[in-house]
């Protein structure tokens, strides 16, 4: 019996472009009213480059948004929007700080447009993802371990994650973390009923057998070992927290979250005991006044920026930001804090709650198991990292060194961040053509096999 195909709404993609459209002009109106607010604070004058800003602005979120409208156009009209509203208040705050970092991060942000537009063109189905898992989980593992390799790795303030080739530093963890959610997501999702049954019991635990959880858990305990051998607990904890969420999500079983807490607070307690940089975040982080002009030093200076901001800032340009030690980069909600106020940190909050909402109902609208677990994996890395670095700051969770996505000073987390925002469009795009919002037609690459095909079937007739 044939399937009636589902009723195609034309209607409904126009409107969520056209929402997109006016979001991302609003935003770009936005960034542009700061940018020239920090300069007359500073300067009391406009900046001469109001001009060329402006110009870079509009290309760099008219490009993103034109490349939605062609190559996702059934995606969610929120998610490009509040990043590029989060990217813009972070490079006013980093041109705030240094101008060189802006220029850098100028250049940092084409290339990351570029990635985001060229995700969106090669990955066209993203079921084909599944497809490349155990090479995603070897390009990851290799990606991890980069940092250990002589004359690669560099040990940053205490943390052995950067690698050097020439002019060029990057942070390969970023991109691994991309490549191991893709791997977890697509092994779960075809394991998942098998993992989920937890035919093996252990004291009042179910747990699946070792055999079919057992790659997923040695990708795990690998990512962390590497991430404790580079002292990059902030990552460490990242990949954790990925990997429970992904196994509740994929079992819907409340015991991994349980475990998943447990093994936390065993990991944190065997951390602070083994490694001395843990337990001095942790000292800091219990009272950082006890060292005020030492190791507590940027945190109470954080802290000290944040009480003078208040409700509503200091105002762009006129607080003292740079009194904290990498403001640009672990430390950037501190400076948005001072100079805007509970009102602007707030909002920068509100911002990632709404990016998270929107990722988590990507994953709402689809039916494909891959695919929600992919949206909730990346969904919860922006998440998480957030939450990381804004509760280190606020002294909610001890410090770790990792980057706020979109907004600190950065190229590899920048690249990452738009590449994770493609592939989440790509998701929600999927999602809106199976829900009938508008035409599945073929992808290129399909007509290309098609095409192929028809000749060779020509040919066996002839």
């Amino acid at each position: 019996m044939a399937v009636e195909a589902m009723p195609v709404s034309p209607r409904i993609v126009a409107r969520r472009r056209t929402t997109e459209l006016a979001l991302i002009v609003m935003v770009a109106a936005i960034v542009g009213v700061a940018y020239t607010l920090a300069s007359l604070g500073a300067n009391a004058e406009i900046p001469a480059r109001i001009g060329p800003f402006l110009g870079l602005l509009l290309l760099l979120i008219g490009g993103a948004h034109v490349t939605v409208r062609k190559l996702a156009g059934g995606a969610d009209s929120t998610l490009l929007p509040l990043a590029v509203l989060l990217h813009g208040l972070g490079y006013v705050m980093i041109t705030r700080l240094d101008d060189d970092l802006a220029g850098l991060q100028s250049l940092w942000s084409l290339v990351a447009i570029a990635a985001f537009a060229a995700t969106l063109l090669f990955v066209q189905r993203a079921n084909d993802l599944a497809r490349y898992k155990w090479i995603l989980f070897f390009v990851g593992a290799g990606l991890l371990l980069l940092p250990m390799v002589p004359g690669l790795g560099v040990n940053v303030n205490g943390a052995r994650i950067w690698v050097s080739v020439g002019p060029l530093n990057f942070q390969p963890g970023e991109f691994a973390k991309l490549a191991l959610a893709i791997f977890f997501a697509a092994y779960l999702a075809e394991r998942r009923e098998l993992i989920a049954a937890s035919t093996w019991k252990v004291g009042p635990f179910r747990l699946p057998e070792l055999q079919y959880i057992a790659p997923v858990l040695v990708g795990w305990v690998f990512a962390v070992m590497v991430m404790v051998g580079e002292r990059d607990l902030g990552s460490s904890l990242l990949f954790f927290t990925l990997f429970v969420v992904m196994m509740w999500v994929a079992t819907e079983r409340v015991s991994y979250l349980v475990i998943g807490f447990v093994l936390f607070g065993l990991a944190a307690f065997a951390s602070a005991r083994l490694f001395d940089h843990v337990q001095t975040r942790v000292d800091i982080w219990l009272n950082p006044w006890a060292d005020e002009y030492g190791k507590g030093f940027q945190i109470v200076q954080a802290l000290y920026g944040l009480g003078d901001g208040g409700i509503v800032g200091t105002g762009l340009g006129r607080g003292s930001p740079d009194k904290v030690p990498e403001a640009q980069n672990d430390f950037i909600f501190a400076a948005i804090g001072e100079e805007m106020g509970l009102i602007g940190a707030t909002a920068v909050l509100m911002a990632y709650l709404l990016l998270i909402g929107a990722g988590l109902r990507v994953a709402l609208r689809t039916d494909r198991t891959f695919e929600k677990l992919l949206a909730v994996g990346l969904t919860t890395i922006v998440g998480i990292q957030a939450f990381i670095i804004i509760g280190g700051v606020i002294k909610v969770v001890p410090l770790t060194g990792i980057t706020l996505p979109f907004v600190s000073y950065g190229g590899s987390s920048l690249l990452s961040s738009y590449i994770l925002l493609a592939i989440l469009l790509r998701l929600s795009d999927a999602g809106a053509r199976r829900l009938g919002e508008l035409p599945d037609d073929p992808t290129p690459r399909e007509r290309w096999a098609a095409w192929q095909l028809r000749r060779r079937s020509h040919e066996v007739v002839a």
